[in-house]
């Protein structure tokens, strides 16, 4: 490996002694890690001193080499680091559990990567850009090596997206319809998401995006045609919600100052550079587009509003103007800003280096995505199962259900529109009339028994480890129908009924997980919260506490309450409901023939 030492020289035009004795008026020996901080230190000066000439050197080899050894120096800057690096490989090699590496020339980890990142925000983003490296290298072992990293540069020069409208034209032969402008960045009503298509009106391939808002009469569908899949209606599908979201994280955190915008901006606009050049590197495997992109990884994940919210706090001190900055980098690759925010690059290379070569404090940024990151990982187990619940006993189901819901087919549209203020004289009626029935009612003390009951079970469940005795529910579907008649009723309930099913099913499952004790984490804050509102039950008269909810239930479905509505508590509710690890498996009914 390189000497870091000769890195620096090459770039600055400065002897090894010059750059240490600069470099030891800083560092103490407290700080520990001296190599570290000396490669750190050197890459810092050289960078900047780089980066405003960063577009001419991207497609430069020696440049994209330059970078990647910088990534190898930090990684492993003493010969201890080296040494131990090897051995660790030749084990791997030994157990045949480490990749191929390309020339037998090593790879680079994670950290590393993110390192650059900081010094450098044209290869990842602080926010995402663990997600974006765990994408890059799923196939080689989570290890970046040369020619993949020499690619992507390379392909970053090529491609960019418009910030804030989209325009779609539909052609013909002879002529051109007039185009449609939809834009992304009014503060509007405005909603996309995936459709199916198909010759005369029939839903047969899920490869278009439907578009609907207040300014537009009827929703604006755009077809994506595709042979194989539909990656790429999906790859667009995420860039105009990234577009869309990048507008509402401004308006929602206030960020009125220009150059804050544009910075925000100029990240998105980066994000998609990396999206479209890895796209190109990886053109044989489908990448997943959130993993590059910030508002749609974490408008996704679990308290990914965490993240957003500490993100808005970085933007305040950022700087725009620094040389390695995302609308320094931008600028130099000739990617257009507004007029107002033409900022003066720093004078002075290497002023304001610090020791560790990081130019802001990030930590509690830091923080927030890698508790984000391992909650996703735990998380992405339990989507995964209901995933596979979802795509079991879809035909049992519904002819199971069907039946049972019959009753409720007249009563649940009834009850929405009251609810949503449809009918707003029955709606009133209905209100008053709950208030005076649960005024005059006593059912406090009993629902609270109730409660305790059901608490009871549940710590009677755990003690006689009946969530381990019992694996599966067997269901009879005993029938008078023929063969060709139960199938038929289920094709005929399947378009309608699907996703009740689905979810009423996955459900239930997740109730008697928590009932059973099969997951401790969620059966303990259910006790805990059932025994709270017993509690409170004994306490408070039951009359006030349902009169308050039967307000809420009718405010916050009315103007007024989506108004007022704050989503964070609702989010967190769900997130801790997708977090619950279901069955593996859903009940498989036993048919029986006798007639």
């Amino acid at each position: 490996m390189e000497d870091p030492a000769p890195l620096g020289k090459r770039k600055l035009d400065t002897s090894v002694d010059a750059l240490v004795e600069e470099f030891e008026e800083f560092w103490k020996p407290e700080m520990g890690e001296y190599s570290r901080k000396l490669v750190e230190f050197c890459c810092s000066k050289a960078l900047i001193s780089m980066c405003c000439n960063i577009e001419e050197l991207i497609n430069n080899e020696s440049f994209n080499r330059f970078t990647f050894e910088m990534m190898r120096a930090w990684e492993r800057p003493s010969y201890e680091d080296e040494e131990s690096y090897t051995e660790s490989v030749a084990k791997e090699k030994e157990d045949k559990r480490a990749p191929v590496e390309v020339d037998d020339e090593p790879g680079i980890g994670e950290d590393t990567f993110m390192w650059l990142g900081t010094q450098v925000p044209l290869v990842c983003d602080l926010v995402n850009g663990r997600f974006t490296f765990d994408t890059l290298t799923v196939s080689t072992g989570y290890r970046l090596y040369f020619p993949a990293c020499d690619k992507c540069l390379k392909e970053i020069d090529k491609l960019t997206l418009t910030n804030c409208a989209l325009y779609f034209e539909a052609t013909g032969v002879l002529s051109f319809e007039d185009t449609i402008k939809l834009d992304l960045s009014k503060n509007i009503e405005h909603s996309v998401k995936p459709a199916a298509i198909g010759p005369w009106g029939a839903p047969l391939f899920d490869k278009a995006i439907v578009s609907e808002s207040a300014e537009l009469q009827e929703p604006v569908v755009l077809e994506f045609p595709e042979v194989a899949s539909s990656t790429r209606r999906d790859h667009w599908l995420a860039l105009i919600k990234e577009v869309m979201l990048l507008h509402q994280f401004l308006s929602k955190y206030n960020a009125k100052s220009p150059t804050q915008a544009w910075e925000m901006h100029s990240r998105t606009i980066l994000g998609v550079i990396r999206l479209h050049a890895a796209r190109e590197m990886m053109r044989i495997c489908p990448l997943d587009p959130k993993s590059f992109l910030i508002f749609v990884l974490y408008n996704e994940l679990p308290k990914g509003d965490y993240v957003l919210e500490e993100l808005a706090e970085s933007l305040k001190k950022a700087d725009s103007g620094k040389p390695c900055g995302v609308s320094s980098i931008l600028r130099c690759m000739n990617i257009s800003q507004p007029d107002v925010l033409s900022t003066e690059v720093h004078e002075g290379v290497g002023e304001g280096i610090s020791v560790s070569g990081q130019v802001e404090n990030l930590s509690s940024l830091e923080s927030a995505v890698e508790q984000v990151r391992e909650e996703a990982k735990e998380i992405e187990v339990a989507k995964a199962t209901a995933e596979g619940l979802k795509e079991e006993g879809i035909s049992d189901s519904i002819l199971v259900l069907m039946e049972l819901l019959k009753p409720l087919k007249n009563v649940v549209p009834w009850f929405q529109e009251i609810l949503t203020w449809q009918r707003p004289a029955t709606a009133v009626v209905v209100i008053a009339t709950s208030l005076v029935v649960i005024y005059k009612e006593w059912v406090g003390k009993a629902l609270a028994v109730f409660f305790l009951w059901v608490v009871a079970k549940i710590i009677r469940a755990r003690k006689e480890g009946i969530g381990n005795k019992c694996d599966k529910i067997v269901v009879c579907t005993a029938s008078d129908q023929s063969a060709m008649e139960t199938i038929i009723s289920a094709q005929h309930g399947l378009q309608t009924a699907r996703d009740m099913v689905q979810l009423a099913n996955i459900s239930i499952l997740k109730i008697w997980s928590i009932l059973l004790g099969k997951s401790p984490k969620h059966t303990n804050t259910v006790i805990v919260a059932l025994t709270g509102v017993a509690i409170i039950l004994f306490v408070v008269p039951i009359k006030y506490i349902l009169m308050a909810v039967v307000l809420c239930c009718f405010t916050m479905n009315s103007k007024l309450g989506r108004h007022m509505a704050n989503d964070k508590g609702n989010r967190r509710l769900k997130e801790w409901w997708e977090w619950l690890k279901s069955w593996t498996r859903l009940p498989r009914p036993i048919h029986n023939s006798s007639r």
